[in-house]
Order: structure tokens, then sequence, then C-alpha cells
């Protein structure tokens, strides 16, 4: 989990993450179109988002696609927010609870 945190801790590679989740399956070049910054930049972006196993990669022929994978960032959610969600959640129903009872009584 460590390695996503990093990963994610960065502005250039949130950004990545963002093309690649409004176009998946992106070349490297296609990454680089637009980006403010080099080839060599956005790769070794690219390889903490691997290293995260935030992005994924698959092989068609020479080309190198990239794909966003979710499941590390939906982890992050089940383990730190989804948690304290959970309580607010609950209080509100409480609160909504008490307050029927209170109008109905």
């Amino acid at each position: 989990m460590d390695q996503v945190f990093k990963a994610l801790a960065d502005p250039s590679r949130r950004a990545i993450l963002d093309r690649l989740h409004a176009s998946n399956g992106q070349t490297l070049t296609q990454l680089c179109e637009g980006m403010a910054m080099s080839r060599q930049a956005v790769s070794k972006h690219l390889a903490v988002l691997e290293a995260g196993n935030l992005v994924v990669c698959q092989w068609r022929g020479r080309e190198k696609l990239h794909y966003v994978n979710p499941v590390p960032i939906q982890d992050i959610y089940d383990r730190w927010i989804g948690k304290y969600e959970r309580d607010r959640l609950r209080a509100l129903a409480d609160l909504k609870r008490a307050l029927e009872d209170n109008r109905d009584g």
C-alpha cells in the first residue's frame, strides 16, 4: 500500500491516471502528447505507477498499452475512507430516526 500512496502523491502521476481514466489503453507516445514533460519523465512516472499496481500494461505487437487498475484505489477506500464514512452515515441515520421519532411523538 505504501507504493500506492507514493504513486498518488505526485500531481504529474495523478494527471497520467486521469488521462488513462479518460482514455484507457494508451501508448507512451499518446500519453506524452500534451504533457509538459519529457518522454523520459513520463516513462519514469509510469514506472512508479506500475510499481504501485495502479497501471498495468499489455503488449499489442510492438506497442505497450497502459491501463488504469482501480483495485489499489478501491483497497485504499475500503481500508482508510470507507470505515470513516460508515460512522458518519450511521450517525446521520440515527439523527434522522431521532427526529422522526420526535415528530411522531
